[in-house]
């Protein structure tokens, strides 16, 4: 009797334990349902959005709009450095931007680190001319702090109508010095190809290696670089040194285009992957094959590289096209689409990441060189100036013999590379090896 009176006992808790176990896993589960309901959610929001209108000490002129619009800012603009919502005044200056000139600095700005960060300046720009660098950081636009400032607030407040100033306070991580510099704001308009002079002859020089330096990648990059590569060419190129340093990006169809002119037809340039499938993408080479027909090449990036720039790189890299040299690359990878909405407003969203030939992921991880070779801040500053026209005649005599000494190291180890490259083609043709 007693036993029996036990093991009852003990069932009995058994079965209370296995009940109040599938009950706390139930609630647990219905929490976790919530969580992720939309219509619960939207009750959430609809209060939090009820209790601003009614109680914030300043709201008297808040509407739903505003309220919303600011929301989608902050729930957009959560999810990674380039997604963001769009207002109706910001979608209509990203179509001036890909349509037409506007007044600003030449600043290529990303987010970084949670800093508004310099990814280039673009050459004849105030930017560039100011001697602002790749990775500098924009702590301050005309006094106002930049720290919980959108992306897409910063753009705005650094344009403006050319003869306009701005002043913005740089921080420059390397060294931990910020400075204030007051730029009037210009009309941005640049060409994309250029020759070491920083014009369009293309010159070549005894060794017969040539130098092509791409700016950013625009409406008409490959058709500059099909002109360019005819001059070269017609005076006896055998070797090519490709500059993209600085080089903030642009266009995929004009990456495309680069990289085809140093390709077989159908060959794998970049592959992009997204969540939908619809975004899955594979672009090939569709040109009339490698126009050089196999003369070596190196290419040469730095923190500046990005975007296009990147794409360029390490698809030649990965196809042991061209040897890279220089820094790692910035690391912006990723594809972001353009959703237009009812009231003018748009959303920007990244839809898709891309990959190399190999299938590498660019972003946020960059292209590392082949032969890594850095540059000093001095003398990232001094081949900024010597690229600026009129910028060596602006300074005096003694700092003008200064600037004019430092060497860019990294285009001279290109050429030292690409002048043993030659020597050992010279000296390793067949003829020569069946003489032996």
């Amino acid at each position: 009797m007693k036993r029996r009176l036990i093991f009852g006992l003990v069932t009995a808790l058994l079965a209370l334990n296995l009940g109040l176990g599938a009950w706390i896993y139930c609630s647990s589960a219905r929490a976790a349902g919530q969580k992720d309901s939309v219509y619960s959610n939207l009750e959430l929001f609809t209060y939090v959005l009820e209790k601003v209108r009614a109680d914030y000490v300043d709201g008297t002129n808040l509407t739903y709009h505003d309220l919303v619009c600011a929301a989608l800012k902050g729930m957009i603009g959560s999810l990674d450095p380039h997604s963001e919502f769009m207002t109706a005044d910001d979608y209509l200056q990203l179509q001036d931007d890909t349509e037409g000139e506007f007044g600003g600095l030449g600043l290529v700005v990303s987010m970084k680190d949670h800093y508004i960060t310099v990814v280039a300046p673009m050459e004849d720009t105030p930017g560039f001319r100011a001697g602002i660098l790749s990775g500098d950081r924009i702590l301050k636009i005309n006094g106002r702090g930049t720290a919980r400032m959108p992306l897409t607030d910063a753009v705005k407040d650094l344009r403006g109508n050319p003869g306009t100033s701005v002043t913005v306070t740089i921080q420059r991580p390397a060294t931990g010095v910020e400075k204030d510099y007051t730029l009037t704001r210009a009309v941005i308009k640049m060409d994309m190809v250029k020759d070491i002079n920083g014009s369009n002859q293309f010159p070549l020089g005894p060794d017969k290696i040539g130098y092509i330096r791409i700016t950013q990648f625009g409406d008409k990059t490959g058709e500059e670089l099909e002109t360019a590569l005819r001059k070269l060419q017609a005076r006896g190129m055998k070797a090519l040194i490709l500059d993209l340093r600085w080089n903030p990006g642009g266009l995929l169809d004009q990456a495309v285009a680069v990289c085809q002119k140093f390709l077989p037809r159908g060959q794998l340039i970049v592959s992009t992957e997204g969540r939908n499938p619809g975004q899955d993408s594979i672009r090939r080479a569709d040109g009339r094959g490698d126009e050089l027909h196999g003369e070596p090449m190196v290419v040469l990036v730095n923190l500046g590289s990005a975007s296009a720039a990147e794409i360029v790189t390490g698809c030649l890299q990965d196809l042991h096209r061209a040897v890279v040299l220089g820094e790692k690359t910035f690391g912006k990878g990723s594809v972001q689409s353009i959703f237009p909405l009812d009231d003018g407003s748009a959303l920007k969203l990244t839809t898709a990441k891309y990959y190399t030939p190999s299938h590498r992921i660019i972003n946020e991880r960059g292209i590392t060189p082949d032969i890594p070779v850095p540059m000093t801040d001095q003398e990232e500053s001094a081949l900024i100036l010597k690229r600026e026209p009129g910028g060596l005649a602006s300074l005096d005599p003694a700092e003008r013999a200064r600037v004019e000494a430092i060497q860019d190291v990294q285009l001279n180890r290109a050429e030292d590379l690409l002048k043993g490259m030659l020597l050992y083609s010279q000296l390793a043709t067949p003829e020569k090896v069946a003489a032996k």
